[in-house]
């Protein structure tokens, strides 16, 4: 069986990529086709496969704008010949379902969103974007919302991350989704040793949406110390929030750096949205308890009460009352075997077994 994987971009090694990298362990003869590429930027493992890329590739500074590009990609799919191939996995969060498999093909859609800015998140995207975008947007997202449900028609299986993606995807496509949660080393978590201290963690690239500074706020208005992990914090906001002396930047960290605070974090704090959330079931591997936003992805990952508690307000004063009750029942949440056994599910090995069985549903059109 010939097998191409259609992946949006490749010019970081996140979430998709560490998906990416199980699928091709999966197919090592696998293809790979994307739009933009970055040998430096991406794994030996993806390295060694052969890439094709699509005409973003060679327009300029595609490797620093390549969101700029998203409109263009839809057309640019046009580039990739998959007419010999029997299987297509494409990786969409980007631009990627749209190929054209040959008629006996089977077409596995792996979706990590549907496309942002099209769809839930365009408001923000316009707000934030200069006059310029703006007009482009006006002009182009209605004929791309069109493609982008158009072009759903072209899936066999759709397979999406969590329940929260499976919603947008019966939403925008009007097409079921088989949720299949991404693999998760959840190996070299699960052997730690928990010792908790007196701090709270948050942990992730700071991005808006993640929504740092609810934690931030909370923790100081309570009197509480927190351990901010992730690149991203801008200066003048280090600066402003470390005077309360309980707020500790650390910039971007390793997975040994992460382990350590997994293991000495009275809780990791988690008040954004995301669409699946791989770092919840890291703590989680590692016996650390989530205090989460309840929505999103989070929802499939930590269980209430026994892994982690929810709150239902994007605001610091109900994350205060969410770590308030957390630490009323802290003794509650130490049972390394209940966390052990809901994290079993977001595996390597689960993964691969849940693929595998949709692969063998291949059937002829």
């Amino acid at each position: 069986m010939k097998v191409a994987i259609i992946h949006y971009w490749l010019i970081n090694m996140r979430g998709g990529e560490k998906v990416l990298e199980v699928l091709l362990e999966m197919f090592p003869l696998a293809d790979i086709y994307t739009h933009v590429y970055d040998a430096h930027a991406v794994s030996a493992l993806i390295n060694s496969h052969r890439i094709y890329t699509s005409y973003i590739n060679k327009l300029p500074f595609a490797k620093k704008l390549y969101q700029k590009y998203m409109p263009l990609m839809p057309n640019a799919l046009k580039d990739f010949n998959l007419q010999d191939y029997d299987l297509i996995i494409s990786s969409e969060s980007g631009p990627t379902k749209g190929v054209i498999p040959n008629p006996d093909a089977y077409h596995i859609c792996y979706c990590h969103s549907p496309m942002r800015y099209l769809w839930d998140m365009y408001h923000e995207y316009f707000r934030k974007s200069g006059y310029g975008i703006r007009f482009l947007m006006n002009r182009m997202i209605p004929s791309l919302r069109l493609w982008d449900v158009t072009s759903a028609n072209l899936v066999d299986r759709f397979i999406a991350n969590s329940q929260y993606v499976a919603k947008r995807i019966r939403r925008y496509y009007n097409r079921e989704a088989e949720i299949i949660p991404p693999p998760v080393s959840i190996e070299k978590y699960l052997p730690l040793e928990r010792n908790p201290e007196d701090f709270y963690l948050f942990f992730g690239q700071l991005a808006g949406y993640k929504r740092a500074d609810i934690a931030i706020t909370a923790c100081i208005t309570s009197g509480r110390k927190l351990v901010v992990a992730g690149a991203g914090a801008k200066k003048q906001d280090i600066q402003r929030y470390q005077k309360s002396g309980l707020i500790t930047f650390t910039g971007r960290i390793s997975d040994e750096t992460a382990s350590v605070y997994y293991s000495h974090a009275k809780a990791l704090l988690f008040p954004g949205i995301e669409d699946f959330g791989i770092i919840p079931v890291e703590a989680n591997a590692a016996g650390c308890p989530v205090i989460a936003y309840r929505k999103g992805g989070v929802l499939d990952t930590v269980k209430e009460n026994e892994t982690g508690v929810f709150f239902d307000e994007q605001s610091p004063a109900a994350l205060i009352e969410a770590m308030d009750r957390f630490e009323a029942a802290e003794d509650h949440f130490r049972n390394r075997e209940v966390f052990a056994r809901q994290v079993q599910q977001f595996s390597r090995a689960a993964f691969i077994e849940r693929i595998k069985k949709i692969c063998g549903e291949r059937k002829r059109l």
